[in-house]
């Protein structure tokens, strides 16, 4: 920041080192390792994981015990037995209250005991709600709490009201944004927290050599999807992956659940590597904290090489294909004009027939003492005058031979060409 001038862009200098250490000094907000959390009034995520299956326990007049294990289940315990009042099942279940209360944890699907009708036949159920501090009169100050007091709303229902000591408020949550692979899914992001497997580089989620498009798809609440700004990403290391940004997430198009936008990451490997490449990306909101996943690439080699050896079989196939059609267009060609032209028949009319049986006589005559026979000289034969005056056989002759040969049958008495 040296190059800035004091006197007329101090100014432009300050916030331009605000926005920096705001980028640099900011962390990911990923979910929770329980769903023992919620998000407060101003959507600040506060985490209960310490208090998961504390037990708070209030004992009634009649020698039963109430007892809420936190984050885990609602129960009445007496000499007879335990009845339970529901279980918590998942981060929907605990969700920010309104007046005095400061959260509440829903517990569904207890005992069906005289409760199989009861409130969509979920069996018995419980409403804790928690005050951060300490009970309204004033009890149960410090320590890890205690229950204020509880109502049964029924046989099949009980509301109890918690104090405990909340925890600080987390990071500012931007509720309703998602991302994922596909326009509807959100492996990546949901509901504003970078899901596990993305809060930080894993090998197992790595992306393949081959796969050289990564397409990703955002979207928010459409009230607040102008907070939304243009995404940053980092290399690590900065050397041999190059990763190119585009789409209309990476030129800031506000995203809506109705019109994704989309991030496209276009990388290539220019250096082999054992371990993946991480790529940090980074979605700035304005107000909130910023959205931060990592995607890992394998790069096994340099995909320009593999390119080069495609592009080489590509050559290959399209001069086999150039030549293939070259000699079936030749060989067409000369059938056609040596059965015009030469008036040539059959065999006779193939390209390089000629050539061919050059070579067979050239070979022939030197393997076997006699040359190849001309197709004419063989037709000769029959219209020669000499065949039809050779002598007769004689009887000695004629008696040893079993098949009588063409010679002899017409030197015979047959004549041919009277009647």
């Amino acid at each position: 920041m040296q190059y800035c001038s004091m006197d007329s862009f101090s100014w432009l200098c300050i916030l331009l080192i605000a926005l920096l250490l705001q980028i640099l000094g900011s962390t990911a907000v990923p979910v929770p390792n329980s769903n023992c959390y919620s998000l407060d009034n101003s959507s600040r995520l506060v985490d209960f994981s310490s208090l998961i299956g504390h037990a708070f326990v209030h004992e009634a007049k009649d020698n039963t015990d109430l007892v809420v294990r936190f984050c885990k289940d609602v129960e009445t315990r007496s000499q007879t037995g335990y009845v339970d009042f529901g279980r918590f099942s998942n981060p929907s279940s605990f969700h920010t209250g309104s007046g005095q209360v400061d959260f509440v944890q829903d517990f569904y699907n207890g005992d069906l005991v005289n409760c199989e009708n009861s409130y969509d036949k979920l069996g018995r159920t419980a409403q804790v709600n928690l005050l951060c501090g300490g009970c309204l009169t004033g009890a149960c100050q410090g320590g890890l709490g205690c229950i204020c007091n509880f109502t049964y709303e029924s046989t099949c229902r009980v509301v109890i009201d918690l104090a405990i000591p909340c925890e600080k408020p987390g990071p500012r949550v931007f509720q309703g944004f998602t991302v994922g692979f596909h326009p509807r899914s959100w492996e990546i992001v949901y509901d504003g927290l970078t899901q596990p497997g993305y809060e930080k580089p894993h090998q197992d989620f790595s992306l393949g050599t081959d796969q050289n498009v990564v397409t990703l798809y955002m979207t928010a609440i459409a009230s607040l999807s102008a907070l939304v700004t243009k995404p940053m990403i980092e290399v690590h290391p900065q050397k041999g992956l190059e990763v190119v940004l585009s789409g209309s997430g990476a030129s800031g198009t506000p995203p809506t659940t109705l019109s994704p936008s989309m991030l496209i990451l276009e990388w290539e490997c220019q250096k082999g590597r054992i371990i993946p490449y991480e790529v940090n990306v980074t979605i700035p909101i304005d107000g909130y904290s910023p959205i931060q996943f990592f995607l890992t690439k394998m790069c096994e080699h340099r995909q320009d090489e593999e390119e080069n050896t495609t592009r080489g079989w590509v050559i290959f196939g399209i001069l086999s294909c150039i030549f293939f059609v070259g000699a079936t267009l030749f060989c067409c060609a000369g059938f056609i004009y040596k059965t015009r032209v030469e008036r040539l028949h059959g065999i006779d009319a193939l390209p390089g027939m000629t050539i061919l049986s050059a070579c067979l006589e050239a070979v022939s005559g030197m393997g076997h003492g006699y040359s190849y026979s001309r197709t004419e000289e063989v037709h000769g034969g029959y219209t020669s005058d000499a065949s039809w005056d050779r002598p007769s056989v004689s009887g000695s002759a004629a008696a040893s031979s079993s098949t009588p040969t063409r010679g002899s049958s017409r030197s015979g008495n047959v004549r041919y060409g009277s009647i």
